[in-house]
């Protein structure tokens, strides 16, 4: 689940500066780790039922029970009232899609299945955007793009380097890539990644564009939830009537792509990867 770039200025800006960013030690990290395996087994589940006539509810119910089968709460269940173990955003939804029975997947959809949960304390948090039977071209393109910029922030984020390094990455990915496809891609402004470990959200708010070496400098022990989100056309958004799923403002297709990184002298070390 992404951080929210709401809260005011001095708000933003201070979750930007990471004044109290969290260091884990490695044996913390390690700790964390296994929070990210689960969440890696939990997506691996739902990826295998997401097909066309499966609800996006049945999801739902896979990864909760996934979770608990491996000794782990759900992040997201319950957390400021959301009423789900995942996010389940389809097609022009961006983020905080909310799992319904109603909501059949059919053959050339687009699912972005964000996922959370704790073990002993730790948070892992990873999200991938699943195609269901076959999509077309363009959509193929749009979620191979974003999956590429999140490969791209994960290499920038380096020990002693700055956190828009991971920023700046995210976007020239999403540019290049936006070339070779002929494509005009939309990077999501309101929304971007945020620091992880004894809690889910944490500092620092970490933005999917930007110039790189500006915010807080890069430590070992940090970890940090990089997501880009990106939409087929204007990055524009808008939020439902639930109070929760958020929707490109010109119906146009949205992808989500995230991993659990950690900070460390060897380089990333991504949490949620199995």
């Amino acid at each position: 689940m992404n951080g929210e770039g709401r809260g005011g200025v001095r708000g933003a800006l201070a979750r930007f500066r990471g004044r109290d960013v969290e260091v884990k030690t490695r044996g913390e990290l390690e700790a964390m780790r296994v929070a990210g395996l689960l969440v890696a087994r939990t997506l691996e589940a739902v990826t295998t039922l997401a097909k066309p006539g499966v609800s996006t509810a049945d999801l739902d119910a896979l990864a909760e029970q996934t979770i608990r089968d491996g000794n782990g709460v759900p992040s997201f269940l319950g957390y400021h009232g959301y009423p789900a173990s995942i996010c389940a955003s389809v097609n022009d939804q961006i983020v905080h899609g909310i799992p319904s029975a109603a909501q059949i997947l059919a053959e050339g959809d687009l699912v972005s299945v964000d996922c959370g949960a704790i073990v002993e304390g730790w948070h892992g948090d990873a999200a991938v955007t699943l195609e269901i039977g076959e999509v077309s071209a363009a959509d193929r393109a749009l979620s191979a793009a974003c999956a590429e910029s999140l490969q791209a922030g994960i290499a920038a984020a380096l020990p002693g380097g700055r956190l828009t390094d991971i920023s700046h990455a995210v976007q020239t990915a999403v540019e290049k890539a936006a070339y070779r496809d002929g494509a005009d891609y939309g990077i999501v402004a309101e929304y971007g990644g945020h620091g992880i470990g004894t809690s889910m959200h944490m500092d620092p708010f970490l933005p999917n564009f930007g110039d790189a070496g500006h915010g807080l400098r890069l430590r070992p022990g940090m970890a940090l939830a990089i997501e880009p989100m990106i939409t087929a056309g204007e990055p524009q958004t808008r939020e439902l009537d639930d109070g929760w799923t958020v929707v490109t403002a010109d119906g146009k297709r949205a992808v989500h792509w995230e991993h659990t990184v950690a900070i460390t002298d060897d380089g990333p070390w991504v949490l949620t990867a199995a």
